[in-house]
């Protein structure tokens, strides 16, 4: 690959897009810049490779397939941590390198955890609606009366996954003054079983991806085996819980709290009960939602590129051996 035209539907910023300008001409039109919003169907992003005339296309959202691994391109790069937003397997079949961007919101969404876990503990949602509709002393108590809380220092908080997100939760949560613990199967430093995490912790923050094993993870039954009084973070995917369990035990009391940053189709129906409970903060999926993860994605792109051009294999490259080609 030499003077190569880059043509990016995914936010790109900082170093790593100067990196990428040194490999050619580059054209970033982001997805997340139009308003409406637009996604590109597979034709839609083939006519749009075809009208740059690119030989590399970088993507975060819109679907890469079919038509699109037809127009001769060099490489694709997905900014996604696990790329499912290109068909992997027609990619390769038709010998294209594809690359992702493994970590790249690991800080955001951890930092979300922590957030997550101060707010609803410590009534920050509901402390601020006080002031803004001027009810400081609402129902004749003080503030003070109203959102005593226990403090997150000194208490336990178990990290279920231990990939990049749940190493960089653990390490901002031991910052606060918690005992750390974990649970992950595949990481051989995890100091737990699930079952044993469940039963210790006082916060348990979900970092786990999502596959059939993990479905359901945190299931009724765990959630009753959970200590009372004990908090509940999800930053991850709404799959990994039952949600009419989670949402049984916040009304009953069992689990003092919740932070959720996912709902199953994005969306959590508005008459849904957890909507009326004040010790539940709800945010829309925003945990990797930071310009830094943008930044983050495109080193990596910058990364993989250039190790294709140096004839060496990326450490992100997904399917590696469409390298070992004739």
């Amino acid at each position: 690959m030499s003077d190569l035209r880059i043509l990016s539907t995914a936010p790109l910023r900082g170093e790593g897009l100067e990196r990428l300008g040194g490999l050619g001409e580059v054209v970033v039109d982001p997805w997340i810049d139009h308003e409406p919003l637009r996604l590109l169907g597979s034709e839609q992003l083939a006519a749009r490779v075809a009208e740059e005339r690119a030989d590399v296309l970088i993507c975060e959202a819109d679907s890469c397939k079919g038509p699109v691994f037809e127009l001769g391109l060099r490489a694709i790069g997905s900014t996604r941590g696990d790329p499912t937003n290109v068909d992997v397997e027609g990619a390769t079949a038709a010998g294209i390198p594809v690359l992702r961007a493994p970590g790249r919101n690991a800080d955001g969404v951890a930092e979300l955890a922590v957030a997550l876990a101060l707010a609803a503990t410590r009534g920050v949602v509901r402390a601020d609606r006080d002031v803004r509709e001027g009810q400081v002393y609402r129902d004749g108590t003080i503030p003070y009366q109203r959102f005593r809380a226990w403090q997150l220092a000194g208490r336990t908080v178990g990290i279920v996954g231990l990939g990049a997100v749940g190493r960089a939760a653990a390490w901002r949560f031991a910052g606060l003054g918690m005992r750390v613990i974990s649970a992950d199967p595949f990481a051989p430093d995890a100091t737990h079983d699930l079952d044993d995490l469940l039963a210790e912790a006082d916060l348990v923050s979900v970092h786990a991806a999502v596959t059939p094993e993990t479905v359901g993870l945190i299931s009724a039954d765990r959630i009753a085996s959970m200590p009372p009084g004990s908090v509940y973070v999800n930053t991850a995917r709404a799959a990994l819980h039952d949600l009419d369990a989670l949402t049984d035990a916040l009304v009953s009391g069992h689990l003092a709290a919740a932070g959720l940053d996912h709902f199953e189709g994005e969306h959590l129906p508005v008459e849904h009960p957890l909507v009326g409970l004040g010790n539940v903060v709800l945010t829309p999926h925003i945990g990797g939602a930071t310009y830094d993860t943008e930044s983050n994605h495109t080193v990596s792109m910058a990364d993989g590129l250039e190790a294709l051009l140096r004839g060496d294999v990326p450490s992100n490259l997904v399917n590696p051996e469409v390298l070992d080609r004739d």
